[in-house]
């Protein structure tokens, strides 16, 4: 089973604002139809960014899955397209022991950069990046690895 949730009023406080209104108002990430693989991911606030900026979002959300699946988070194809706008890490893997960890709760983040030469506005609730899960395979000299859960690194 695998679903998102926002992270606790506490930790949003901590990461975002102390902002009621804004925490019980925004989405966690939903498909656009039954054809889609991804997510959207939608942004909490409106954001300016200017060129060649990076800018670390919070997305308010954590996710759990099976511990043979990872999630994965991409710019949304339009963001590239049309913005010049990527991911810093090209691709973001979250795998299942992030969830609840605790330091964070799991609270996924997304950096993002702006390669144009314009600078661009988006408004809050606007889907910016997706998250696609996958199950994913081990080799078969795979061992296992008995840690204590992660901490945020």
């Amino acid at each position: 089973m695998r679903d998102f949730e926002k992270i606790s009023f506490e930790q949003f406080k901590k990461d975002v604002k102390d902002d009621k209104k804004l925490y019980s108002e925004y989405l966690l990430p939903q498909r656009d139809s039954d054809s889609t693989a991804g997510y959207d991911i939608y942004l909490l606030e409106d954001l300016r960014l200017e060129p060649n900026e990076v800018v670390k979002l919070p997305t308010g959300i954590k996710s759990y899955f099976e511990k043979d699946e990872v999630l994965i988070l991409v710019i949304r194809s339009s963001m590239g397209f049309k913005y010049n706008i990527r991911l810093c890490n090209q691709v973001g893997i979250i795998d299942a022991d992030y969830y609840n960890n605790p330091d964070n709760e799991g609270h996924i983040w997304i950096k993002i950069q702006n390669e144009g030469n314009e600078t661009i506005t988006f408004s809050k609730g606007e889907a910016i990046a997706q998250g696609i899960f996958f199950k994913y395979l081990t080799t078969k000299s795979d061992r296992s690895i008995d840690i204590e859960r992660r901490s945020d690194y």
